[in-house]
């Protein structure tokens, strides 16, 4: 049990001290991911940006998630689940635009017009407050490897221990601080999981 978003990101940071200083960027996943980025941010003392995936809803059930996007147009989609619901093409295109077009409008929200941090060739800590079933964070981390990230790590409070194994697969490391079973869902780890604001957000990227 964490106590805040915080103490969790202070914790993280305490197994990413090699991460320290140049060549490397913390990504942050808003809301309350960026919480947990901006204490390892202060203890790393490295750059970060916030990188905002969203999950494309299924016709009928917007709950039901058919896919993921993020800023730049990258596109994951649960190829089963499209043709399970028979979701055609040009659904998952204007959901796609409208999504984009919701990122980008948060975006500048968050940024203003501060241009992005650029990834190339740097190590990316990917950092969220928890992972429940990883599909967006799977999006997430396809934009950053067609960025040119040489290296990418994920650091989460608490995620299953089935999904940081999935992970595993395709990133170069992930650190978990709880992988508890069974798992219900990531507020359940924290004493206080509030839903973060848009102004906390904008507070830490304003400092």
């Amino acid at each position: 049990m964490f106590k805040n978003r915080r103490t969790a990101g202070l914790k993280l940071a305490g197994f990413l001290k090699e991460y320290r200083g140049e060549g490397v960027v913390i990504l942050a996943v808003p809301r309350g991911g960026a919480l947990v980025a901006n204490a390892i941010r202060e203890e790393l003392k490295c750059e970060w940006d916030l990188i905002i995936p969203k999950k494309l809803g299924a016709p009928f059930n917007r709950e039901i998630a058919i896919g993921a996007v993020t800023q730049d147009g990258t596109l994951l989609l649960d190829e089963e689940m499209v043709m399970y619901l028979n979701v055609s093409k040009e659904y998952i295109e204007r959901e796609k635009k409208a999504q984009i077009n919701e990122i980008k409008r948060r975006m500048k929200l968050y940024m203003g017009d501060r241009s992005p941090v650029s990834i190339k060739g740097k190590r990316v800590i990917l950092v969220d407050d928890g992972i429940a079933t990883g599909f967006t964070i799977k999006a997430a981390i396809k934009s950053i490897q067609k960025s040119g990230a040489s290296e990418i790590i994920i650091a989460v409070p608490v995620a299953p221990d089935d999904v940081v194994e999935g992970l595993l697969e395709i990133v170069d490391s992930v650190v978990c601080l709880e992988s508890p079973y069974p798992f219900y869902a990531v507020g359940m780890f924290y004493e206080d999981f509030h839903q973060t604001s848009d102004k906390e957000v904008m507070e830490l990227f304003n400092r």
